[in-house]
């Protein structure tokens, strides 16, 4: 572990799980394992907090090559989710990115055939699990202050992936000109986590303004933002992003 980047165990365990999950992009070997990697498997109780944090971008090599991922990381995750569900009173965010992290259990792991029914927000539904997790509301997204917006949707921007339609995607789809501006004001704010969470749904979706420079955008915020492995796993996640579009 890192320390000079650690300010706690769990600080520490989510810089370890975000260079290990940027190392894992960067070369496109979908054998090694994350979680191991990082020193970390369903019994670390620290570790499985990380993988919270990290959320569904803990599988994010394994969706973005197409290629299963390794079953100590699936293990990781499934046990977050377990472990860590969103309170009844919890933030918007945090239901969603809960959310995502159990549909992308499912990516892998689907139910079996003939399973019914929809869990609630307390219950895990991941690999071992059945049934469904219902989406969360999204209608607080359509009339948020663009400021507001970019905030949002960079906190979730594990959920900007392909080919995992959300009622989150398409608000961010109806507004890539709000986020274009916020990803603009994030890097005058040298806010650079944001402005990475913000880039990479603009690379994920498409359609921002031409005049935008986002691939030269991005490269600055790596830059100047790039010791927080967070961020270097939003920028990389949208350059692989942006090159498929573009094949």
């Amino acid at each position: 572990m890192d320390q000079t980047h650690a300010s706690s165990p769990l600080a520490g365990a989510v810089h370890d799980l975000a260079t290990e999950v940027v190392l894992a992009l960067r070369s496109g070997d979908h054998l090694a394992t994350v979680c191991g990697a990082a020193g970390i498997d369903e019994e670390n109780r620290t570790g499985i907090a990380a993988a919270r944090v990290i959320g569904a971008d803990l599988l994010l090599p394994s969706v973005l090559y197409g290629r299963h991922p390794h079953p100590g990381d699936v293990a990781v995750l499934d046990r977050a989710v377990r472990e860590f569900p969103p309170k009844p009173d919890a933030p918007a965010a945090t239901a969603w990115s809960h959310w995502h992290m159990i549909s992308t259990l499912q990516r892998f792991a689907p139910p079996p055939p003939g399973a019914t029914g929809t869990t609630g927000p307390g219950t895990a539904a991941g690999a071992g699990m059945t049934g469904t997790y219902a989406e969360p509301d999204a209608a607080w997204l359509e009339n948020a202050p663009w400021q507001s917006f970019t905030h949002q949707l960079s906190v979730l921007a594990p959920l900007a992936v392909p080919a995992a339609p959300s009622a989150v995607q398409r608000a961010a789809a109806d507004r890539t000109v709000d986020l274009a501006r916020g990803f603009v004001r994030a890097v005058r704010r040298r806010d650079w986590l944001q402005a990475a969470g913000a880039g990479r749904w603009l690379a994920a979706i498409g359609g921002e303004p031409a005049t935008l420079g986002l691939e030269r955008g991005l490269d600055f915020v790596e830059l100047m933002g790039g010791h927080d492995p967070r961020v270097t796993l939003h920028v990389r996640a949208a350059r692989l992003m942006a090159e498929a579009r573009a094949r």
